[in-house]
């Protein structure tokens, strides 16, 4: 498997991260999303190859700039992913919120 491609290995960055929130509130150029970190351009370029390879962005040619937009179905699918552990998670934490309130109770 090429971990370029891969999605989780791909928002495991934090660069990358930054780069899907900041294109989350509106689309942007690569200068636009490249002035607001403080590595070199072509570092946040690469960045923004790998988000476009895994599909967690979508380019679109505008006359001699390429605006990068979020894929929010791509997204989806991270959180549908993730969603049967969140709630396993809740159930943990909700019974154990339940076995301390009952200990608390017996003191």
């Amino acid at each position: 498997m090429n971990l370029r491609r891969d999605v989780f290995q791909a928002i495991a960055d934090p660069t990358r991260r930054s780069i899907l929130m900041l294109v989350a509130t509106q689309s942007m150029t690569a200068g636009a999303i490249a002035s607001n970190f403080e590595t070199a351009r072509p570092t946040v370029s690469k960045h923004l190859q790998i988000l476009t390879a895994c599909e967690l962005l979508h380019q679109e040619q505008n006359g001699r700039e390429i605006i990068y937009h979020l894929n929010p179905n791509k997204m989806k699918e991270i959180a549908d992913f993730i969603e049967p552990f969140r709630q396993m998670w809740d159930e943990r934490f909700n019974t154990l919120e339940t076995v301390m309130k009952a200990y608390q109770q017996k003191k």
